[in-house]
């Protein structure tokens, strides 16, 4: 590290653990979904798993992209490099693109309720934070 590069700041560490945590848990699911675990699974009532087994390739890309854009731009943030901001921008456009789709898909009465239309909205918010923190952090010379 050179003298023009500042030290991290606190919550730097503190927003990439709790970003690890979150993004953890969404690569957890996309791991236990897509293998089709069926101990994990058997959380789900059985129009869930039909719902997954419905989805287009490409709404498993995007699903892909929003996942896994997530972990890559947290791990990049605690390494600090500036390349956090474009992983947490791929993790948007896919989670934005897939959930779009899931607004307009109709839903097996089982499946529709609060958390249906709350939790994509969570999400998205949460990676819109990830990816102003990222910006805000390479703007203060924090990420290079």
């Amino acid at each position: 590290m050179n003298d023009s590069t500042p030290k991290a700041p606190w919550h730097l560490w503190a927003v990439g653990i709790l970003g690890v945590l979150w993004n953890g848990f969404g690569a957890y699911d996309y791991i236990m979904s897509q293998t089709r675990n069926a101990e994990y699974l058997s959380q789900f009532p059985p129009e869930m798993i039909e719902v997954l087994d419905g989805f287009p390739m490409w709404a498993n890309a995007m699903w892909a992209l929003g996942v896994w854009g997530s972990v890559a731009g947290t791990i990049l943030l605690l390494l600090r490099s500036r390349h956090a901001v474009a992983a947490f921008l791929v993790s948007l456009v896919g989670a934005a693109v897939n959930f779009v789709r899931g607004f307009t898909q109709e839903l097996p009465e089982a499946l529709q309720g609060p958390a249906t239309t709350i939790m994509p909205i969570v999400i998205l918010a949460i990676i819109l934070l990830q990816l102003f923190y990222a910006r805000k952090q390479v703007a203060a010379g924090v990420l290079r």
